[in-house]
């Protein structure tokens, strides 16, 4: 699957970690086309409901379709139930259209968030669009080099603030390395309170042996 002319590429480090109470994610902020920066401070954290966001890799259009469909559907269900979807619902909705649509897209995406029946949970949809729930999901042309880190350093049970740091390192360790992965770093702590905001300039990534 490659991308259709004139689309461009998120190219792209995501990132997502449960802890109790809620989760944390992050992204890196490139968006190219081909070796050309299209844009240094995309935000690629996507909310479809209040403690709902998708992080999405893969071609702009497409993930931006795809996030504006299930935002769309979030809004329905909230009216209808009376209530907001559970992360779960989120997730097999991006599932359906991602598989469903699987030889039109080039999408790879994170749903991650807070509900009341099952507190903070993460999904990964990867490319084909199949469903996997995990303590934590990494996704992007920039995850290949974090592998080995993210198995290492996590741990289950972390506070807020120990999977703030272990999602900074690990998508500032993937963008040293990744051509298409950079700029800055946003994180979103996502709770029952309500989602805050994490801005981490690129003159305050953190930094590591770059021989």
């Amino acid at each position: 699957m490659s991308l259709k002319p004139g689309e461009v590429n998120l190219g792209t480090t995501i990132m997502a970690v449960e802890f109790n109470g809620g989760v944390v994610i992050g992204a890196d902020s490139r968006t190219t086309t081909g070796s050309y920066i299209a844009n240094r401070v995309t935000d690629k954290l996507t909310m479809v409901h209040d403690r709902v966001y998708c992080c999405r890799s893969g071609s702009a259009a497409d993930t931006q379709a795809v996030a504006d469909i299930v935002h769309y559907y979030c809004q329905m269900y909230s009216t209808q139930h009376g209530e907001a979807p559970a992360v779960k619902v989120a997730a097999a909705m991006f599932q359906e259209l991602c598989y469903q649509n699987k030889d039109n897209l080039m999408a790879g995406i994170i749903v991650a968030g807070w509900d009341k029946h099952k507190g903070g949970s993460v999904y990964s949809i990867p490319l084909g669009g199949s469903l996997h729930k995990q303590p934590f999901a990494i996704g992007g042309s920039g995850s290949s080099y974090i592998y080995g880190y993210c198995d290492a350093a996590y741990r289950h049970n972390m506070t807020a603030e120990e999977c703030v740091a272990f999602t900074k390192n690990a998508i500032a360790l993937a963008m040293s390395r990744d051509g298409s992965s950079g700029g800055c770093i946003r994180l979103a702590v996502i709770t029952e309170a309500g989602v805050e905001r994490i801005f981490v300039p690129g003159n305050e990534l953190p930094t590591f042996f770059e021989g």
